[in-house]
């Protein structure tokens, strides 16, 4: 694939963003390196690297090929795995068994991800995933270079935004700048809360 063929397919709008950091982490543990590894290898920070990984930074088209070529993968094959279907007839219906589960943190317990459905607009890319958080659920605090929306599906929850923090329950939202530091707890011990949440990859409008 040539350099024009790649900068066409990344600028589609029909490449399955959220994949992108799954398969650079499974391609990576093939190659038995570890995040220090590649970093040494590719010149990015290991912490720019554990984002890119988890979900939380689409990587500049750059730096993506850079990451590809030091794994040794051959863009075609990179770019056939993050291929969607390019057609769209008015609309799109989404069966509940066809989201796909993926994870975005290594190490963060009672954290299920399901992705429902991607695409791209002016100037980013957006996402719209279902996060449910088993009794327990725990992680760190963590950024992501996008805008966060979410929406309590069920159960309540307290959702930490640095030193503030947020009591939510079912029907509520909350938007906010994803480099802010942030995790969502389920302090409940028998009830599994479910969240709608939507990430806008890209400048809005202000």
């Amino acid at each position: 694939m040539h350099e024009e063929s790649q900068q066409d397919a990344v600028n589609s709008g029909h490449l399955v963003y959220h994949r992108i950091g799954g398969l650079i982490r499974r391609y990576r543990k093939e190659k038995g390196l570890k995040l220090l590894d590649l970093s040494g290898v590719t010149g990015i920070k290991s912490a720019m690297l554990s984002k890119i990984e988890n979900g939380r930074m689409l990587p500049t088209i750059p730096t993506l090929f850079t990451i590809i070529q030091k794994l040794g993968i051959k863009t075609e094959t990179f770019f056939a795995e993050l291929s969607a279907e390019d057609n769209f007839p008015g609309y799109i219906f989404i069966p509940k068994d066809s989201y796909t589960a993926y994870e975005k943190e290594e190490g963060a317990t009672g954290f299920e991800y399901q992705s429902i459905f991607e695409n791209n607009f002016a100037g980013g890319a957006f996402q719209i995933s279902l996060l449910t958080l088993r009794p327990g659920a725990r992680r760190q605090q963590v950024t992501t270079s996008a805008y966060e929306y979410l929406y309590v599906l069920s159960g309540k929850l307290q959702y930490q935004l640095e030193d503030k923090t947020f009591d939510l329950s079912e029907g509520d939202s909350l938007f906010f700048d994803g480099n802010i530091a942030h995790v969502p707890i389920n302090h409940k011990k028998n009830t599994t809360v479910r969240l709608l949440v939507m990430y806008f990859f890209g400048e809005l409008s202000r």
